[in-house]
Parts: C-alpha cells; sequence; structure tokens
C-alpha cells in the first residue's frame, strides 16, 4: 500500500533567544515558529516484513543518517509494531538553511506512519519519540505555530499574523554546532514574555555571529533589509522578509539576485501536515 504524498512544512524562527545553558550542555532557548506552505514531499509504502527503507538518495545524508529513517525505527521500536516501509522523499527545502528540513521529514515520518500502521498512539507520545531526534522535532508534530522554550521542546501555541515572506538562502551550509560552540554568542540574553514578543521585542543572537562566520548571509540580510526588516531563521542560512500580500512578496522575489535561491511563501499557524493528517481521516490520538 502507497500512499499520496505527506507534506512536509518548513519553518522559521521569528526571534531566537539564547538565555542560559544546562549541566549537559544544552542550550536554553526562546524563540516562535512558524510554519510556511513550501514543503518536502515524503510517501510511505507499507511493508509486511518489518524492514525500513529510503528509497533514493538524499546528496550527503546516507539512509542510515537519515533523520527519517531513524524515525520510522524508533517508532516501529517503540511500538514494537511487525509492520515496516519504503519511504520516497521529493527534497525541495534547502539543508542546512535554518528551516527545519531535517526535522520535519522525521515528524512527518512519525505522524504518517502512526496513521498508515495504524499504531493510535498520542500527539504527546509522538512528540516525546521526536524529542529524541531533535529539539525541533515536537513543533513539527504538533502542527500550531508556538513560543518555545527549553530546548525548544516546551511548546505554547500561539495565533500569528500569516504574512507572505520572502526567504533568501545563500550558497552556504551553516554549522549549527559551530555558531552554539562560538565564545562571542550571546548566552545569558535576557528572557522575553509572549506580550514582548507580540509587541515588537526579541531579536536573533545568533545573527551576529553567523555575520562574522559565514558573509554571504550577512549579505542577503543587507540586501533584503532594503525592502522590509529582514531577520535569520534559526542559525541561518536563510533570511526572510514579511511582506503584507503575495503581490509585494514576488516583485521583491523578481529582484534577488541569481547567488541567491529565493522562496515565496505563505506564513501558516496551522501546519500543511496537520491538514494532510485530517484529509487521511484519522491519525494521532490526542
Amino acid at each position: 500500500m502507497t500512499s499520496p504524498s505527506w507534506p512536509a512544512p518548513a519553518k522559521i524562527n521569528l526571534f531566537l533567544h539564547v538565555v542560559g545553558r544546562r549541566e549537559d550542555g544544552y542550550h536554553l532557548l526562546q524563540s516562535v515558529f512558524q510554519f510556511l506552505d513550501v514543503s518536502d514531499g515524503l510517501q510511505f509504502c507499507v511493508r509486511r516484513d518489518g524492514v525500513v527503507r529510503r528509497l533514493g538518495e538524499v546528496p550527503g545524508v546516507t539512509a542510515e543518517q537519515d533523520l527519517l529513517v531513524r524515525a520510522a525505527r524508533l517508532l516501529q521500536t517503540e511500538s514494537g509494531t511487525d509492520w515496516g516501509v519504503d519511504i520516497t522523499i521529493e527534497k525541495r527545502l534547502p539543508m542546512g538553511a535554518g528551516l527545519g528540513g531535517g526535522s520535519s521529514d522525521a515528524a512527518t515520518t512519525l505522524v504518517a506512519l502512526n496513521h498508515l500502521w495504524n499504531l493510535q498512539l498520542s500527539v504527546d507520545c509522538l512528540a516525546a519519540l521526536g524529542l529524541r531526534l531533535g529539539a525541533d522535532v515536537p513543533v513539527f508534530v504538533r502542527g500550531h505555530a508556538a513560543w518555545a522554550e527549553g530546548v525548544g521542546e516546551q511548546l505554547t501555541p500561539l495565533d500569528l499574523p500569516q504574512p507572505w515572506y520572502v526567504v533568501l538562502v545563500p550558497p552556504c551550509h551553516v554549522s549549527t554546532a559551530e555558531i552554539f560552540r562560538a565564545p562571542e554568542l550571546t548566552r545569558n540574553a535576557r528572557p522575553i514574555t509572549i506580550a514582548a514578543f507580540l509587541t515588537g521585542a526579541g531579536v536573533n543572537v545568533c545573527e551576529p555571529v553567523v555575520r562574522r562566520h559565514y558573509p554571504e548571509v550577512g549579505a542577503a540580510l543587507d540586501w533584503l533589509a532594503r525592502y522590509a526588516p529582514a531577520r535569520m531563521s534559526g542559525t541561518g542560512a536563510a533570511v526572510f522578509a514579511a511582506f503584507p500580500d503575495e503581490a509585494q512578496a514576488r516583485a521583491v522575489a523578481s529582484e534577488v539576485p541569481r547567488v541567491w535561491r529565493v522562496l515565496v511563501a505563505r506564513g501558516r499557524n496551522t501546519s500543511p501536515l496537520q491538514e494532510r493528517l485530517t484529509w487521511a481521516g484519522s491519525g494521532a490520538a490526542s
């Protein structure tokens, strides 16, 4: 049985503060996640023999390293199911850009296989499994724009404006580990409240570090800031700016120098994955 395609949408971080560090070395964050209506596409062909495979190649990522394969095997182990799956991915989102592609692929795998394998695990259970794969996975599992704290797993749903975004992706891969190791990174940003964020507070404390180490990202930020306030997503390399309508966003996108990849996408408070799950008829229990 092969399912129709399941979306694994992009996200952006509307701000990012590092407010401390745990004893185990993980950084404590404040951020806001919002989805974009651009996605990778995943297809799942359920197998009866328990084998989990990724079909096709993803440049630079072996099947054993791929978070979607790891997600399928983790779900298989934790649920005790005998089902397997062949997974085919249409990779549309840029990798290493701070848009959450790998984490989103993992979350879509957990949500889709919970449905297709008829496991009936709760959203909370799936989110907890997702956290074992990466700090960004739970927000994709839960599927709502959210205020995030802790290492990114403490989520409070938000109802945000849904503008059109122009997203620029410079031709470089930013190492998240490198940015979080940088001695100049601000690790004691003053925590803010949701109310303060909604009135305009919050920056991305990683931007100065990324500008220093990756001037291509700084150039993209400066170019986009000519049209609207520009910000970096996560640790980059993608940068974005919001526009009130699609026409304005596409007009700016048409001017983008060819050195940068450009995406035009609508901000979404509900993930396209949740809409796909509803369309499928049932899924993770509340």
